[in-house]
């Protein structure tokens, strides 16, 4: 098979990844988007919304239409690093320690209610989720590839929760938000009842090869100086502002680069255009961005994490986009 044929069969699977996670996600075709162009830039996924909205359902088709490996972990506020990670166990016949794998070692970690555990058991995840490798011992594991993780929390206002440090923020690409359906999509979840049942009877569109290359293709995507250009502007002016607590890091910036190419990919594309920014700019930012604060209190908002989505958009309104 030639490379051209192979590229048409991963495009072709591809598109019925995204058809087939339509079918089970009613009504968010922007954010079931938005979490494959997360996956294929290489990135991780932080779905924060309300209980109930499906926020666990998706990540089970994520890794069910992708065909992955999976494992869950149920983050509580006992659980400890080596419950994720894994343990040394002595073996006493062989007279020596030998590792023993956490669930962490699987293409897809689904961290649910990741902000219930401690602020300890969450940094557990940060050398895996940047550099895709374990340490434990003095001896370092690399992690099955493609590695995604896949965290959904509750807003950090409801009880028994945790807030997420920045520099555990930071290593999530993007987080989206579902919401509750619509009127008619909610009738159509009242009729069919749970979508996760679903899932046995949908064959996978992808495998891991595929997805393998397809985010080696999405970092070919064609990214002119006009559209970098444009993508510093709107990091340059968040750390300009006086009312944000932070402005972005290059991490984030490289970050959105990458979810424009992917998402650039999604629709057909080669080169990525100022709109393409936009449309995964509010998922990029919206947890990296705070109102200070001062500015909070004297504009009204509530200084949480939710304000990150209106932030973007003043971004959007307040850079001007290259002709």
């Amino acid at each position: 098979m030639n490379a051209a044929a192979a590229i048409d069969i991963d495009s072709a699977a591809l598109h019925r990844a995204v058809s087939t996670l339509e079918t089970l996600i009613l009504g968010k075709p922007a954010q079931v988007r938005l979490c494959l162009a997360c996956l294929l830039a290489r990135g991780h996924l932080l779905i924060e919304d309300v209980p109930g909205v499906g926020k666990t359902t998706l990540a089970h088709a994520l890794a069910h239409v992708l065909g992955l490996a999976w494992q869950r972990v149920q983050f509580t506020s006992d659980l400890l690093p080596a419950d994720i990670i894994g343990v040394s166990v002595f073996d006493r016949a062989g007279q020596q320690f030998h590792f023993r794998q956490g669930p962490i070692f699987t293409q897809l970690l689904l961290a649910d209610e990741v902000n219930r555990a401690s602020p300890r058991t969450q940094s557990a995840l940060l050398e895996a989720m940047e550099e895709r490798q374990i340490s434990a011992d003095v001896t370092t594991y690399r992690l099955p590839e493609p590695f995604f993780v896949v965290a959904t929390q509750n807003p950090h206002e409801q009880l028994g929760t945790f807030a997420l440090p920045e520099s555990q923020l930071d290593r999530f690409l993007m987080r989206v938000t579902l919401g509750y359906p619509d009127a008619a999509h909610e009738r159509e979840l009242l009729r069919s009842g749970e979508r996760r049942e679903m899932l046995p009877q949908i064959a996978s569109a992808l495998t891991p090869e595929a997805v393998i290359r397809i985010q080696a293709r999405v970092r070919t995507v064609y990214v002119s100086d006009a559209v970098l250009d444009y993508a510093q502007a709107l990091i340059a002016r968040t750390r300009d502002r006086t009312d944000l607590k932070l402005g972005l890091s290059p991490r984030a910036g490289q970050g959105l680069i990458r979810a424009a190419q992917a998402w650039t990919y999604l629709a057909d594309r080669n080169a990525v255009l100022p709109d393409d920014i936009q449309a995964v700019l509010a998922a990029v930012v919206s947890h990296r961005l705070e109102y200070s604060a001062e500015a909070a209190a004297r504009i009204g908002r509530t200084g949480s994490g939710g304000d990150g989505h209106a932030i973007a958009n003043e971004l959007i309104r307040a850079v001007p986009v290259p002709v």
